[in-house]
């Protein structure tokens, strides 16, 4: 922008007809004639009032456009905030109907394990029971009478696997005969180490570590001796 001041030293141009040249004054032209004076001249105003104008037009635009703290968001009205209200609720009744269906599979999903895991353990139970009526339908009759007396020794007292085939040969069975016997009744080695040791514990007393080692000389292994004397209070 050019200053003010310049532009009023500016000689005001002058109009009219020409005056007679003065003798001795160069060509003789007049003074709005000469370009060297009035086209810097003409410059000098151009730009004068485009300073003036951008100038004018800067303030106007700052002083109309507004600061970062007067603008204020609008207030919502309340069918929006009724409706924002609605799409929340939306959602989460969504999301409660997927976490509900998810549990649902999940317990089906549970439901049908159990029932898969309940058949395989019936299916596996009847082919035991199937394998062990074929197997005593081809037992030999030593064999069969080794697994009567077995069931019968049990019956009034307390054995252990090994005790119990040690008595069916004392009996005259063989071995081989006396094993197939004791093990077809299928006993619970640890409920007769319990029965043994309250047998002991009626007729004497005894430590723990003793009746274990009692237990053990009967022929029980020692981790069914620890459960019979610990399942008989001792």
């Amino acid at each position: 922008m050019v200053p003010a001041p310049f532009a009023e030293t500016l000689p005001a141009p002058t109009w009219g007809p020409p005056s007679p040249p003065t003798p001795g004054t160069g060509s003789g032209h007049p003074f709005y004639k000469k370009k060297k004076v009035w086209i810097p001249a003409l410059v000098v105003s151009v730009l004068f009032g485009i300073g003036v104008a951008s100038g004018g037009s800067d303030s106007k635009a700052s002083s109309s456009s507004p600061t970062k703290a007067s603008v204020t968001a609008p207030a919502k009205t309340p069918a929006e905030i009724a409706s924002e209200k609605a799409a929340a609720k939306k959602a989460a009744a969504k999301k409660a109907a997927e976490e509900k269906a998810a549990a649902k599979q999940a317990a089906e999903e549970k439901a049908a394990a159990e029932k898969a895991a309940a058949d395989k353990a019936a299916a596996d139970k009847t082919a035991a029971e199937k394998a062990a009526a074929e197997k005593a339908a081809a037992e030999t009759a030593a064999q069969a009478n080794a697994r009567e007396s077995a069931e019968n020794y049990l019956s009034f007292a307390p054995f252990s696997r090994t005790g119990l085939i040690k008595q069916l040969k004392f009996e005259g069975y063989s071995t081989k005969d006396a094993t197939y016997g004791v093990d077809s009744v299928h006993a619970n080695w640890n409920t007769q180490a319990a029965r043994s040791a309250q047998s002991y514990l009626d007729m004497t007393s005894f430590s723990h570590s003793g009746l274990v080692n009692q237990l053990m000389f009967e022929g029980y292994t020692r981790s069914q001796a620890e459960y019979g004397v610990k399942k008989a209070g001792l």
